[in-house]
């Protein structure tokens, strides 16, 4: 009997899969342009008779070990789970009305746990109402409209993590409105326009309000038409490009009043301040070649924060500029080679406080089921040259198993 009634749900299951890819264009998965990332399947999805709601759920997690050195010679070795996240999506009443939520329940993703707050398991709890194919308005938290590889997945990512300046200088998660302009055609001339308007102040935040606000406009630009299967939201020519595809975009990001030193990121500042972020990208693909260039900025006109309380203590806003080259190559069989050079400099205001940086990688992967199942091992050396004249240097070796639906 018990038998029996797993084979009943097991079909019921599927019927419903089925009914899910009847009633669900590719489009309302792909083109809502802030879903959290690139996904190979669609995961497991219900949808009701009568069409009126869909539900999908899936899951992605990072287990990696990694062997470190510092400049002193000392070793070290470290095992964790990186990310592990569970997505659900779909539509209520028509396909015009949808939904996504994206929960983290990896240490590194929570955070560290501060007394009096709440967990912060809660990445994206956004709403979407998309009347037609071009347009597209959301309300709730999400990743804001910035930098390609910010923007991309990590789960998307060709190396185990984004670049050092990804994770100094670019905008992160934050609540507000959003809306976008998709003009991607296929073989022509094609662009995107994305805003948001926000509260600058990053994801799930329960402090005291405050008038602080942040703006964002991007502008995508495709000179020779879109990539196939969306190909600028995850890293790597996997669909081996017949084609060269061009990707240029550009981002301004104003945060005013912002709390935190990296704007949506970071620790609290003694005091507000304002900062404003400039992000230039372009990625190529074509026949399994793929590069990136990336440029990020980010400014304050006063970026140190004294303590009001103690002017012994202070802060500051990480304010610099830097640039990423990323190069690869994946072989017929799925086997990946990646380089990736980074360089950041912070500006002269704090540059006694912390040092400017060169990092240099390179990669090895293995697709076995496209992004969303694969093997990644890298070894990453960097420079740090700091205010005194003098020069450290680090390097480490990783892998990194990444598995999800």
């Amino acid at each position: 009997m018990k038998k029996f009634l797993l084979l009943i749900v097991f079909f019921i299951s599927m019927s419903s899969f089925a009914q899910d890819i009847k009633f669900s264009t590719k489009d309302n998965d792909i083109k809502l342009a802030s879903l959290p990332y690139y996904n190979y399947g669609r995961g497991l999805g219900l949808t009701s008779p009568d069409s009126i709601f869909q539900f999908n759920i899936r899951f992605r997690m990072q287990n990696r070990m990694t062997y470190l050195q510092d400049d002193e010679g000392d070793e070290a070795y470290e095992g964790q789970i990186r990310r592990l996240r569970l997505r659900f999506d779909g539509y209520v009443g028509s396909p015009k009305f949808l939904y996504a939520i994206q929960l983290s329940f990896a240490p590194g993703d929570v955070g560290p746990i501060e007394e009096g707050e709440n967990i912060n398991i809660i990445r994206d709890a956004i709403l979407f109402y998309r009347p037609n194919k071009h347009w597209s308005i959301a309300f709730g938290q999400t990743k804001l409209p910035g930098n390609r590889q910010r923007v991309n997945s990590s789960g998307a990512l060709e190396l185990t993590d984004r670049s050092i300046n990804n994770v100094r200088f670019n905008i992160d998660r934050d609540f507000g409105w959003q809306g976008f302009f998709l003009n991607e055609k296929k073989d022509k001339f094609s662009y995107n326009l994305k805003t948001a308007v926000s509260t600058g102040n990053g994801r799930n935040v329960t402090k005291t309000p405050d008038d602080g606000f942040a703006l964002t406009g991007k502008v995508e630009l495709f000179p020779l038409g879109a990539f196939t299967n969306d190909g600028t939201n995850f890293e790597g020519d996997i669909v081996r490009e017949p084609k060269p595809k061009l990707l240029l975009s550009g981002v301004f990001h104003r945060n005013v009043k912002a709390r935190l030193t990296q704007g949506q990121l970071g620790a609290e500042l003694y005091e507000k301040k304002t900062m404003e972020s400039v992000f230039v990208d372009a990625m190529v693909k074509y026949n399994g070649w793929a590069f990136m260039s990336a440029y990020m900025n980010r400014t304050s006109n006063d970026p140190i924060a004294v303590n009001p309380d103690d002017a012994t203590q202070f802060n500051y806003v990480y304010v610099g500029h830097g640039m990423d080259y990323q190069l690869s190559y994946i072989f017929l069989k799925n086997l990946e080679v990646i380089g990736r050079y980074s360089n950041q400099k912070v500006n002269d205001d704090i540059f006694i406080y912390t040092p400017n940086s060169k990092v240099y990688t390179l990669g090895l992967t293995k697709y076995i089921w496209e992004h969303a199942f694969k093997l990644q091992t890298e070894v990453t050396y960097d420079e740090l040259y700091y205010f005194n004249g003098d020069v450290k240097n680090n390097w480490y070796v990783r892998f990194q198993i990444e598995i999800g639906i």
